[in-house]
């Protein structure tokens, strides 16, 4: 026992230490403006029927004059009053003019005037409002009284006695449909800045130096678009109805220029005599019209708010 060798133990081996694990932060993957409407129409097939309708609203207004079947214009006295049919879908008016084109290429003047006046009444109405909501004092009485006095009268007379009083031309009911429109955009925006003038966000901008119009640029009316944009698609349907409105009691555009209401207010003398379709597929245009600027609303306030992003 004492002769043998004492076997010492081997000397133990250190073990490598493992590195610690880095801590990787990787920001969310950003959702595109393509990829959040693809959502918000999936999401919701009437908003989705809504842009669809809008899209054959703009081609329709953007190229329809161009690849209509007949001229708008154009008369056929041997044509006059026919049903609809294969060579006339919408039939005929009363001097044979193609309904179908005529129907069509109106889209246009009716898409401008709407455009048009909604793009006026956001730059009076919105920006004074907001103006009105962020500065109060003097502007917000101003504002407020301007507003009191157009809301005090009946608004779709109020546009007959500015399109009677100034001719009826598009430039003058453009303006007269944006006159009547004026107070709920001035008091839409005026309540949505006196919200946000005294948020945390915009003390701090203020803090860091930014001036009043740089806060009004960058801090309020990007926050509230939203509800504008919501308010802007719906007053595009009522500008639509009111120019129709005026050109069915004689004060809107003059014929022979088509336009839906020029053309149901011809047609409703011939509807009981029994040649309806003269008044009814501009109506139905009009309808289609209005019906989709009131669905688009809930879709455009998804698509441009902040918080709706997915």
């Amino acid at each position: 026992m004492n002769d043998m060798a004492k076997v010492e133990p081997a000397p133990a081996q250190a073990i490598p230490a493992e590195p610690a694990p880095t801590l990787r932060f990787e920001a969310p993957p950003s959702t595109s403006l393509w990829a959040h409407a693809r959502h918000i129409v999936a999401e919701n097939p009437v908003t989705g029927l809504a842009f669809g309708l809008f899209a054959l609203i703009l081609l329709a207004a953007i190229f329809g004059p161009s690849i209509v079947p007949y001229d708008p214009l154009a008369s056929n006295t041997n044509a006059a009053l026919q049903a609809p049919s294969r060579a006339h879908w919408f039939g005929t008016d009363q001097l044979g003019r193609d309904i179908f084109s005529r129907v069509v290429a109106a889209t246009r003047l009716d898409f401008s005037i709407a455009i048009f006046s909604v793009a006026l009444v956001f730059l009076m109405g919105g920006l004074a409002g907001v103006m009105a909501g962020f500065y109060g004092g003097w502007i917000d009485k101003v504002v407020g009284r301007v507003a009191d006095t157009i809301m005090a009268f009946p608004l779709f007379v109020l546009a007959m006695g500015i399109v009677a009083a100034l001719g009826n031309s598009v430039g003058n009911i453009v303006l007269a449909t944006a006159i009547i429109n004026f107070p709920l955009y001035a008091r839409v925006a005026r309540a949505e800045a006196n919200v946000r003038r005294d948020a945390g966000f915009v003390q701090a901008a203020r803090l860091s130096g930014n001036s009043d119009w740089r806060l009004l640029l960058t801090q309020i009316v990007p926050n509230i678009m939203p509800i504008m944009a919501v308010q802007m698609s719906l007053t595009m349907g009522y500008a639509i109805l009111n120019a129709a409105g005026l050109s069915f009691i004689g004060l809107g555009v003059r014929p022979p220029t088509p336009e839906w209401g020029i053309m149901v207010a011809e047609g409703a003398s011939f509807i009981v005599s029994g040649e309806w379709w003269i008044a009814f597929f501009p109506g139905l245009a009009l309808m289609i019209a209005v019906f989709c600027f009131n669905l688009l609303g809930d879709g455009v306030r998804d698509l441009v708010d902040p918080q709706r992003r997915n």
